[in-house]
């Protein structure tokens, strides 16, 4: 069976990385692009390495019939997404690559985006998109929200060592690597090649980032208190890819264990033999996230750096990850795709 898929915000880097995994899925047909600032172009003009696929021109999303369309993924920014989303016919089933449905609380969603939700009611009924850890929300849902790709590189090295008790909850820190696809296509002069080149920063220090909203509400509730952890994110001179190290206290081995068996069945999650470590380059461009252990030399303290691809895992891929779910369609499917090296 064939699912009519529409894009809205097609024309980021997000929307192009739907467009290519969708390129090769068994049961996905694209239907309609929107991209309000490329309106009436072809994806080719917008996306030269997308011009083999047979795609509909740009238009506006109001523009676009939703009779006939199965799902649709929403790749706008946070904000704007809430204003559309809740103008789409309420039977449509969407996954939303935003941060506006992530945060239960529509208050921490104020505190973390600085404004006002617009679509509070509608964000009782979605799930948060971590497809491992929500699969059969996922699968139940008419709208899914995915997570930050920083959120999800911590969440992969943290959720079972937290949910199995075998880290101390106290001292967590998490120190972050990003490409800099993860800020987006608009031009922002701190991206620019000569600002941006042959060094890296930290941002968001102190506890500021937006994805620590996503770290606290997760985190929180797996744990039945109130759990903090230290996160510094950097941005890195390469294009794509995240990794994330994370210094936590407790045994190696039982945390190599925790991680093993709550990954042993997943597709995606790779856990590495003991005290070898994950590169960006081994899943980039990919769906796959690997994670590596090792002890330190303090005792009691163990090191988890885990890997993703932030385009793939940790949006795009996910989504389509998720829409599977929702369609009822092999959870894998177009997602098998071997990282792409060197």
């Amino acid at each position: 069976m064939t699912h009519r898929i529409a894009i809205i915000g097609a024309s980021g880097y997000t929307g192009a990385e739907l467009l290519r995994l969708i390129a090769t899925h068994p049961e996905m047909e694209v239907a309609a692009l929107a991209a309000n600032s490329k309106v009436g172009q072809q994806m080719a003009q917008v996306f030269p390495h997308l011009r083999h696929m047979d795609l509909p021109p740009l238009v506006t999303w109001e523009e676009i019939d939703f009779d006939g369309i199965d799902l649709c993924f929403c790749a706008l920014p946070h904000k704007t997404s809430q204003e559309v989303i809740s103008k789409l016919p309420r039977g449509l089933k969407i996954v939303d690559l935003s941060a506006d449905f992530r945060l239960t609380d529509t208050g921490a969603y104020e505190r973390w985006y600085g404004n006002p939700h617009a679509a509070a009611e509608m964000q009782q009924e979605a799930v948060y998109g971590l497809t491992e850890f929500y699969r059969e929300e996922i699968r139940a849902a008419r709208l899914v929200a995915g997570t930050g790709c920083n959120a999800a590189t911590g969440q992969f090295a943290l959720r079972p060592l937290i949910a199995g008790g075998v880290i101390g909850l106290d001292d967590i820190i998490l120190d972050l690597k990003c490409g800099v696809s993860g800020a987006g296509r608009s031009l922002k002069e701190n991206l620019l090649h000569a600002e941006l080149s042959e060094g890296t920063n930290a941002y968001g220090v102190g506890g500021t980032h937006r994805h620590l909203g996503e770290f606290d509400q997760e985190f929180s509730k797996l744990a039945g208190r109130e759990v903090r952890v230290q996160f510094t994110p950097h941005l890195l001179p390469m294009n794509r890819g995240i990794l994330a190290t994370v210094y936590v206290s407790g045994d190696p081995a039982a945390v190599h264990a925790a991680l093993s068996e709550a990954y042993a069945a997943e597709p995606f999650l790779q856990v590495l033999p003991m005290g070898e470590m994950p590169s960006t380059h081994h899943v980039r461009g990919s769906n796959f996230c690997h994670v590596g252990v090792s002890g330190d030399r303090v005792s009691g303290r163990t090191i988890v750096i885990a890997a993703l691809d932030n385009l793939t895992k940790g949006s795009s891929g996910q989504a389509v990850q998720n829409a599977n779910l929702m369609l009822g369609v092999e959870e894998t499917a177009g997602l098998m795709l071997a990282p792409c090296f060197p």
